[in-house]
């Protein structure tokens, strides 16, 4: 049955609905670990979506974003501001400031925005602004705009995500390596994983990694990324295999500069829902030692959202 979107909004016709029957992860989460890429849909009641939204999602509330983050084992979240919110902040924040603490916001803000907002965001527990070049989610915002935005942000330590498709890395590039803060991209660039990993395109992104140690990534959504999809290859707890080299590559070179996240409730899907339980058992595969967890889930989310409680 079709999850209902709250107040005057009708989803978007072929969008997928989140799945509501999570299985429990085979794999153990480490104690502490955080779901660093998740976001709150509406409910649209309460938060209405934005006006220039490129979709309209079912309701995905902060209640149920919590029960998600304790049945599949995390202790935290990073709630990151979703496009059909616009630089509407309100749902998200309201997620942030009912956590007890324990969830941080990533937002997206106009230049428009006062200091007396972002300081309101930050008491807020607002850590981040977000970029968004995917040109078939969001209207294109002028550079100026974004860097004189990303000036302002850096007074209050915060730092930029970047979410880009791997064909555009080469016209962004400037600016990115420009950008004044630590600099977190989305789902390492959205590479395409039927390409060679050791392909020009792919190791354009791993010398952006290295050539500037500023750049973070989330090896995230690899059900975005997949050709062969969730489909257990070679065994039961083991989908989206073709995805594990390009995210092991990055979590092997750059260990103290990953994060992951379950990118619940996987907004702008038309193939497949995912699994959130099957998503925490692809972690072992592309993070394999209880080190590389260790940085991955706990130690590198930590530094950056909860520095004051990282202990020096």
């Amino acid at each position: 049955m079709s999850k209902p979107t709250t107040g005057d909004f009708t989803k978007t016709a072929g969008w997928l609905d989140w799945y509501t029957g999570p299985s429990k992860p085979a794999f153990t989460l480490p104690a502490g670990a955080v779901d660093a890429h998740c976001h709150v849909f509406g409910p649209g009641a309460e938060f209405p979506y934005a006006p220039e939204r490129k979709y309209t999602p079912c309701d995905a509330s902060k209640a149920e974003l919590y029960a998600l983050r304790d049945h599949l084992g995390f202790a935290r979240n990073v709630i990151v501001q979703a496009t059909c919110h616009g630089a509407d902040n309100r749902a998200m924040v309201d997620a942030c400031v009912n956590s007890g603490g324990k969830a941080r916001g990533v937002a997206t803000v106009r230049r428009s925005v006062t200091d007396e907002e972002i300081q309101a965001m930050h008491d807020a527990g607002v850590r981040g602004v977000r970029f968004n070049f995917v040109k078939r989610l969001v209207d294109f915002t002028p550079k100026d705009e974004l860097m004189e935005i990303a000036g302002r942000i850096a007074k209050w330590g915060w730092h930029v995500v970047i979410y880009f498709e791997a064909v555009d890395l080469p016209e962004l590039w400037d600016f990115f390596t420009a950008l004044p803060t630590t600099v977190v991209v989305d789902h390492m660039g959205r590479p395409d994983v039927s390409k060679p990993i050791d392909g020009p395109e792919f190791e354009l992104f791993l010398k952006f990694m290295r050539e500037h140690g500023n750049v973070w990534s989330k090896v995230s959504c690899p059900e975005r990324l997949s050709v062969t999809g969730p489909k257990a290859l070679d065994g039961e707890r083991n989908a989206y295999t073709d995805v594990i080299p390009f995210a092991r590559r990055v979590v092997e070179e750059f260990p103290d500069r990953v994060l992951w996240g379950t990118d619940w409730p996987h907004p702008n899907l038309k193939d497949h829902m995912p699994d959130d339980g099957l998503l925490v058992d692809f972690i072992p595969h592309i993070a394999p030692t209880a080190e590389l967890q260790q940085k991955l889930l706990v130690a590198n989310p930590m530094r950056l959202y909860w520095p004051d409680e990282v202990k020096s």
